[in-house]
């Protein structure tokens, strides 16, 4: 369980440290991504990237794990 922990961890860092990069390529800018801006405030609810996200590591799981 520490290690599935510690590799999550590291994970969302890597994410956090990439995210300028994946919004070059378009991630976080997807049709059906909701983005409601007010006056001084912003709302963004990432549905789409979310599920590319999901279905993309599903599939790298998926190849990776041992038969």
């Amino acid at each position: 369980m520490q290690r599935l922990l510690i590799k999550l961890g590291l994970g969302i860092a890597a994410i956090g440290a990439l995210y300028p990069y994946l919004k070059q390529i378009g991630l976080g800018q997807l049709p059906g991504d909701i983005v409601l801006k007010g006056g001084n405030s912003a709302f963004y609810l990432p549905i789409v990237s979310c599920l590319v996200i999901s279905l993309l590591l599903s599939l790298l799981i998926s190849l990776l794990r041992p038969s």
